[in-house]
Order: C-alpha cells, then sequence, then structure tokens
C-alpha cells in the first residue's frame, strides 16, 4: 500500500498534515504520530488535516478523525475523496467536521 503523510512547516500557528493513499489499522501509524503531535502541541491552534489524496480510507481512519477533533481545532482540507466522503456519510458524521476547499482556506479560517 502506498501511503504519504507529511507535515508541513506550521505557518501562524497552524499545522498541515498532508495524508494520501490507504489508510487502515495496520498503515495509520505515521497519521496517528503526526495528529498526536500537533494535538499535544500547545502552540498549534488548528490542525488542517488535506485528505485530498487519499485513496482509501476504513473505520480506523474514521476512529482517529475525531480523536484530532476533539482538540477542537481540527479543519478538512478538500475536496473530500469520494471514498472518504462515502464513509463520512454512511457513518453520519460528515456534518461534525468542518471542511474547506484546500488548503490555503483551511489556514484562513
Amino acid at each position: 500500500m502506498e501511503q504519504l503523510v507529511r507535515v508541513l512547516p506550521d505557518e501562524d500557528d497552524v499545522r498541515v498534515i498532508v495524508c494520501g493513499g490507504e489508510f487502515d489499522q495496520d498503515t495509520l501509524g505515521h497519521l496517528q504520530e503526526a495528529g498526536t503531535a500537533a494535538v499535544d502541541d500547545p502552540g498549534v491552534r488548528r490542525i488542517v488535516l488535506d485528505v485530498t489524496a487519499v485513496t482509501f480510507a476504513d473505520s480506523s481512519m474514521l476512529n482517529l478523525m475525531p480523536l484530532l477533533l476533539r482538540s477542537g481545532r481540527l479543519v478538512l482540507a478538500g475536496p473530500l475523496p469520494d471514498r472518504l466522503g462515502r464513509l463520512l456519510d454512511v457513518t453520519e458524521v460528515r456534518a461534525l467536521f468542518t471542511t474547506t476547499d484546500g488548503t490555503e482556506a483551511a489556514r484562513a479560517l
């Protein structure tokens, strides 16, 4: 499974985590580490999760996203890929997440 998790340099106290590829319980580790570090950093006022290149996500990623959301600082940068959008719709949690069209829009909130 090809996967990308990249943390961009913080700008204006916003941490962007770019993720792409497939995420399941076997491949979630790097994303979980990056997310936990962002939540634990008091200097980060917003966490932007760029999900535009996610090709697959299962319940493992779905379980991580609300943990990041509980920080009160999570924004999803989209557009959401079809598969991820369907997962959020089927589980009826899409409305919980603030979603923007791109990382720059998420930074500007």
